[in-house]
């Protein structure tokens, strides 16, 4: 059975009249015909009765009628479909991302893209790098965003923007008021940091080293699992951290917190996508939004 069979079935059905359907269609009487035959063979069952010069629906050509048509109407669906999807008229993005970037830099996209194509269902999920990396492996999510080293053979890396890392404590800690510190200086703070796995962990410990530091010397005495959290704790006290500026400046601006004067890298936001999975147009219409701001 074949999607052309049903379609001149249905034709010679409606008219009962092979000639008919056949002009309709645009095709020979002898196509038609051969069409309807061999329908009827992969059926095993006749369709049509042949009544002197005309022709007839059997029962099982009445039973049929209906169930052809609704199988030509959900193929045209499926059409029409693929072509909403292809003209970004219809779609689903599954995002991940670590909490830095769907906290501070992603949710202006989200919005704005939403705002332009507003048939494209997206949700996000928020987690550290190594999750989100994970996510994308794993095929949960079409897009991963991150802003920590990750080091997959599977995944496709996407430049989508930077951000700086601040050292910085409390108004009111001891090394507020510093105008130098040196890199030894580091091991004489406490600190409160995100979790091993996060991008800001990650960038931090490497910066460390370059500073001739080990990072398992620090006295860390916090390890908090979000952004916030870490932001608050030093507010109240808690030592000094390494945050991105997205998430101190508000902090910064109202006199809470006091950058230190050294200075840790800026950091690069990288999107995630698995090279062995085909990309939908909604998935590089978002990165290209993303990317072009």
């Amino acid at each position: 059975m074949t999607f052309e069979q049903l379609r001149v079935f249905i034709a010679v059905a409606e008219r009962l009249h092979v000639t008919q359907a056949a002009s309709a269609l645009n095709m020979t009487q002898s196509a038609a015909s051969a069409a309807v035959q061999a329908l009827e063979g992969g059926l095993g069952t006749r369709l049509f009765d042949r009544v002197g010069r005309h022709i007839e629906l059997t029962e099982a050509g009445r039973v049929f009628l209906p169930e052809a048509r609704a199988v030509l109407k959900r193929l045209a669906q499926a059409g029409q479909t693929l072509a909403e999807l292809d003209g970004l008229e219809r779609g689903r993005l599954a995002l991940w991302a670590s909490q830095t970037i769907s906290g501070y830099f992603l949710p202006r996209f989200i919005a704005r893209f939403h705002e332009t194509r507003p048939h494209i269902e997206l949700s996000l999920v928020i987690d550290n790098t190594a999750g989100v990396a994970r996510a994308v492996a794993a095929g949960d999510a079409d897009i991963g965003f991150v802003e920590g080293d990750v080091e997959d053979p599977l995944l496709v890396r996407v430049d989508v923007g930077a951000d700086q890392l601040l050292l910085v404590v409390a108004a009111d800690h001891p090394f507020a008021a510093k105008r130098t510190m040196k890199p030894e200086d580091l091991a004489a703070l406490k600190w409160t940091l995100r979790e091993r796995g996060s991008g800001t962990r990650q960038i931090f410990e490497d910066a460390v080293r370059a500073y001739g530091v080990d990072p398992d010397t620090l006295d860390v005495t916090l390890e908090l699992p979000s952004n916030e959290a870490v932001r608050s704790a030093v507010e109240a006290g808690a030592g000094a951290t390494v945050i991105s500026r997205l998430v101190a400046e508000v902090k910064l601006a109202a006199g809470d917190l006091t950058i230190l004067p050294i200075a840790f890298p800026e950091r690069r936001f990288t999107a995630l996508r698995h090279g062995d999975r085909s990309r939908s147009r909604a998935e590089g219409a978002f990165l290209d939004f993303v990317r072009t701001g």
